[in-house]
């Protein structure tokens, strides 16, 4: 389904993502780990077409989206939530769930299928972000990003600065999506386990390059890799 090959970012004299290549299928979660600074945002942000690549090349459905505008990104089926959340607070739950179908018109889904998705979104729909908890942001946010109907799905740290228990909830989450829906995600997480726990694949990044990628099983098992590059 998504199909990253030889992807390089540059700013500047600083090469921040190193010719990666994986493919994501669908009904499939990649975990792409790493450290601050490896890269991992600005490969979503290559790929989402908020950065230009030096070169290589993105692929959804085996077709070249590389260098198409964000707004078309969107439209042919890619929907990114990025770090931070990044719900609008003086909206209420169903209009910033409005927005994510914003670019797909009449192929949007309707909201009825986001709250079947979440419920607690639905009971709140009237009430404005800024009273949601951190969990429940989240959820909005990814609900958003549902409603554009897209076929892979690029997450950027969706357990930060939430609960255990909430990040369990959002891990599981992601899988169901993966599973139910026949997503392509792609998972940036600083948290290693819980990545891990739910993916089907697990990438590694250091200084933007690709230093391992393998089964999650392998990945965990490998104490010297995640000594290296994930600082356990």
């Amino acid at each position: 389904m998504l199909t990253i090959e030889g992807l390089t970012t540059d700013y500047g004299p600083i090469r921040a993502v190193d010719h990666v290549s994986f493919e994501v299928p669908e009904g499939s979660v990649t975990a792409v780990l790493g450290a601050n600074g490896a890269g991992k945002t600005s490969l979503l942000r290559t790929m989402t077409g908020l950065v230009r690549p030096s070169s290589g090349s993105v692929k959804l459905a085996g077709e070249d989206i590389t260098r198409l505008p964000v707004e078309e990104i969107v439209r042919r089926g890619m929907a990114h939530v990025p770090e931070g959340r990044g719900v609008i607070a003086e909206l209420t739950v169903a209009e910033n769930l409005r927005l994510g179908g914003l670019w797909r018109g009449r192929e949007a889904a309707p909201l009825k299928e986001i709250y079947d998705l979440f419920p607690r979104l639905e009971e709140r729909e009237g009430q404005p972000a800024s009273r949601l908890s951190g969990g429940e942001r989240q959820m909005l946010s990814i609900g958003r990003a549902l409603v554009g109907r897209p076929q892979a799905l690029l997450l950027d740290e969706p357990s930060l600065g939430l609960a255990p228990v909430l990040v369990a909830q959002i891990m599981a989450l992601v899988r169901r999506l993966a599973d139910s829906l026949g997503l392509a995600v792609l998972l940036v997480e600083q948290n290693a386990r819980s990545a891990l726990s739910i993916a089907n694949r697990g990438v590694v990044l250091n200084l933007g390059r690709v230093v391992a990628e393998q089964d999650p099983d392998k990945l965990i098992a490998d104490d010297q890799l995640l000594h290296a590059y994930l600082g356990f």
